[in-house]
C-alpha cells in the first residue's frame, strides 16, 4: 500500500509579518547599538552591572525572535517551553532596568538630551510597561491573536534606546523623549496597516497594547511634572554626586564620549 505524506503546511502571508516584524525589531536593535560602539560612545569599559544589563535585555530580543520562529514553523512545544522561561526572564528585565537607571541617576549621569528626573522616571515606567504586556500576552497565550499583538506592542516599546541611539538626540532636546516615542510607534503602526489589509478591521490586541503604550507615556509626563516628582529624585538621589544636579536641569553637553553606567567625570 502506498503511503502518502500531507505536506507541512506553509505559513500564510498574513502571519509572515509577526517573524518578519521580529527579525526587523532585531535588526534595528543590533544596528542601534552596533553605530553606539562604532562612533566611540560605548565602550566594554563600562561596569560589570551595565553588561549583565545589556544581556539580559539582549536575551530578551532573541527569545522574541525565536518566539515567532517557533509560531511561524509549527514548533509548539518548543514555544510552549521558551515561552516560560520568557516569563521568568521579564522579572529579570525589570529588575536590571531599574538598577542601572537608578545608578546612573545616583552618579549624576543620565544622558545629556533628558533631564535627570526625565530619565530616572521614563525608564522604569517603559520597562514596567513591558513587563504588563508580556504578563498580558501570556495570559491570553491560549487566544494567539491577541498573544502575538500584546507580545508585538511590549517589544515595540523595548526599541526606544536603540531608536535612541539612531536618531539625532542631541537635536531633538527638549523633545528627545517625545520624539523617540513617536518613532517606537511606526512599528505598531504598522500593525494596524497589517491588520486592515488581512483583516478588515484592527484586532481589539492592537487597540489595546497602543493604547497601553500611549498611556505609559502620558503617565511618565504626569509623573514628571507633577510634584512626586522632584520628591521621587530627591530620595533616590540623597546623599550622591546625583542630589548635586538639578532634577529638570539637561546636563551640559560631553567634551569626550560617555561610558555608559560611568560618571562623566571618569
Amino acid at each position: 500500500m502506498a503511503t502518502t505524506f500531507a505536506p507541512a503546511p506553509r505559513m500564510a502571508r498574513k502571519d509572515r509579518f509577526f517573524l518578519n516584524t521580529s527579525i526587523a525589531m532585531a535588526t534595528i536593535v543590533a544596528a542601534g547599538f552596533s553605530l553606539q560602539l562604532a562612533m566611540g560612545r560605548s565602550s566594554f569599559a563600562a561596569p560589570p552591572v551595565v553588561h549583565v544589563h545589556a544581556v539580559v535585555f539582549m536575551g530578551w530580543v532573541a527569545i522574541y525572535v525565536l518566539q515567532n520562529v517557533f509560531a511561524a514553523s509549527q514548533s509548539l512545544a518548543l514555544h510552549r517551553r521558551l515561552g516560560w522561561i520568557a516569563a521568568g526572564w521579564t522579572v529579570a528585565m525589570v529588575v536590571m532596568g531599574t538598577l542601572v537607571t537608578v545608578r546612573m541617576v545616583r552618579a549624576g549621569n543620565a544622558p545629556f538630551f533628558f533631564t535627570p528626573l526625565q530619565f530616572l522616571i521614563l525608564n522604569p515606567v517603559s520597562v514596567l510597561t513591558f513587563a504588563g504586556l508580556t504578563a498580558a500576552a501570556i495570559v491570553r497565550r491560549r487566544q494567539t491573536e491577541w498573544h502575538r499583538r500584546l507580545h508585538f506592542c511590549g517589544m515595540a516599546l523595548l526599541l526606544a534606546p536603540a531608536f535612541g541611539r539612531l536618531l539625532p538626540m542631541p537635536l531633538m532636546i527638549p523633545y528627545a523623549y517625545e520624539l523617540t516615542f513617536l518613532a517606537v510607534m511606526v512599528l505598531p503602526m504598522l500593525g494596524i496597516l497589517h491588520d486592515l489589509r488581512w483583516r478588515g478591521s484592527v484586532h481589539p490586541g492592537f487597540v489595546w497594547g497602543i493604547g497601553v503604550m500611549i498611556g505609559s507615556t502620558l503617565l511618565t509626563e504626569a509623573l514628571i511634572y507633577s510634584p512626586a516628582g522632584p520628591a521621587l529624585y530627591a530620595a533616590v538621589t540623597a546623599g550622591t554626586p546625583g542630589a548635586e544636579v538639578a532634577p529638570y536641569a539637561y546636563p551640559p553637553f560631553p567634551g569626550t564620549p560617555l561610558i555608559t553606567g560611568r560618571p562623566a567625570s571618569m
